[in-house]
C-alpha cells in the first residue's frame, strides 16, 4: 500500500506563488513515476506535471514556463512549485503514485486563486 499526503494549497492572488507537497509512505520503494493531477468544477481531471524516478518532467502546456515539479533526494516527496498564477490555474490538486499496475491517488488539496 502507499499513502499520499498533501500539503501546501490554498488562496492565492493572481500572480502569485504556491508550493505544493506531496509525501509518500508505506510501500514506497519501487514507486517509478509520480506526478499532479488537476480537476476543476465541471471539467475533465487533467495531467499538469510528472516526474520518473530518473527525473525526466513532462508538463501541460498550459504551464509550462511557470510551474516546476521536483523530487526529494529519498524520492518520497515530489514538488509543484507554481509561479505566476492565473485564476484559471484555480483546481482541485491530486498527487498521483505509480508502482508497478497500481495507481494511488491523494486526497486532492484546493488551489484558488484571484483576479
Amino acid at each position: 500500500q502507499v499513502q499520499l499526503v498533501e500539503s501546501g494549497g490554498g488562496l492565492v492572488q493572481a500572480g502569485g506563488s504556491l508550493r505544493l507537497s506531496c509525501a509518500a509512505s508505506g510501500i514506497i520503494f519501487s514507486i517509478n513515476a509520480m506526478g499532479w493531477y488537476r480537476q476543476a468544477p465541471g471539467k475533465q481531471r487533467e495531467l499538469v506535471a510528472s516526474i520518473t524516478t530518473g527525473g525526466s518532467t513532462n508538463y501541460a502546456d498550459s504551464v509550462k514556463g511557470r510551474f516546476t515539479i521536483s523530487r526529494d533526494n529519498g524520492k518520497n516527496t515530489v514538488y509543484l512549485q507554481m509561479n505566476s498564477l492565473k485564476p484559471e490555474d484555480t483546481a482541485v490538486y491530486y498527487c498521483k503514485a505509480e508502482r508497478g499496475v497500481r495507481a494511488y491517488w491523494g486526497q486532492g488539496t484546493q488551489v484558488t486563486v484571484s483576479s
